[in-house]
């Protein structure tokens, strides 16, 4: 991707708070040294530390670094498909030594494909790259768009022989619906418990209409839905209730978020 000077020297500050902080702590993921609001609701439960997880949208590695942390042992696969996010995803990684981290470069949709990834460019000029997303941007707002290339979850789990997954992270921007229709069979199979973020956008679904909660309706998962400030607190909610980050879980393992 070609960017301006001012892309530029903002893909150097994008980079120096992908590496020097750590965003998302109030997920409760443990960490060394132990954070003392680890000992309330969390998500380290869910991470065992030979464990397996997808995290799908990685952007700049920020929930990947928590994954590759909580399960020393397991591995962590980051789907990131934007090549602006890439080159900042993969030195993060690169930098943090995180050997249990795989890069892959694709998105994760419903079926195989080369689609647009429309980039915003902020009113400074510069890549909101965090606001990313499949499709075509709205006719008011000025992008930086690219082919990539999707696959399915599905496909990817059979293509690299991948015999367990524990946890799944979503954000994509809308994308959510077309994400799970490529990734029934794993979820089925593997019953992870999966973050997803919703909003409108995603909760409208797909061509069929179906959104998020109507796709995940038949495995009988456990909903909590995260507070936008404060997403160490969770309630357990049955239907969608506003834009927020939802965690769906296996009925048997609820008992790990009840307050």
């Amino acid at each position: 991707m070609k960017l301006t000077f001012r892309q530029r020297a903002t893909w150097i500050a994008h980079l120096f708070k992908a590496v020097a902080y750590q965003y998302h702590r109030d997920l409760g993921i443990r960490l060394a040294p132990l954070h003392h609001r680890d000992l309330g609701i969390r998500l380290a439960p869910l991470l065992p530390e030979d464990g397996v997880a997808i995290d799908v949208g990685a952007h700049a590695g920020q929930h990947a670094k928590l994954f590759a942390r909580a399960m020393p042992r397991g591995t962590v696969y980051a789907f990131e498909p934007g090549s602006y996010a890439l080159s900042i995803l993969r030195k993060t990684v690169f930098l943090h030594r995180l050997s249990n981290v795989v890069v892959v470069p694709r998105g994760l949709s419903d079926a195989p494909a080369v689609m647009t990834l429309s980039i915003p460019v902020k009113k400074r000029g510069s890549l909101g790259f965090g606001l990313s997303h499949l499709g075509a941007e709205r006719p008011d707002r000025e992008a930086v768009q690219e082919e990539v290339h999707l696959t399915t979850l599905d496909s990817f789990v059979a293509e690299n022989g991948i015999g367990r997954i524990d946890f799944i992270k979503a954000d994509i921007e809308g994308w959510e619906p077309h994400f799970l229709r490529g990734a029934l069979t794993s979820i089925g199979r593997f019953r992870p418990a999966i973050m997803l973020e919703v909003n409108e956008r995603a909760e409208a679904g797909t061509p069929d209409g179906k959104g998020v909660f109507e796709i995940l309706e038949p495995f009988g998962y456990a909903i909590f839905k995260t507070f936008e400030h404060d997403a160490y607190r969770m309630t357990r909610v049955d239907r969608y209730d506003g834009p927020a980050d939802y965690v769906f879980v296996p009925e048997a393992r609820a008992q790990l978020l009840a307050e």
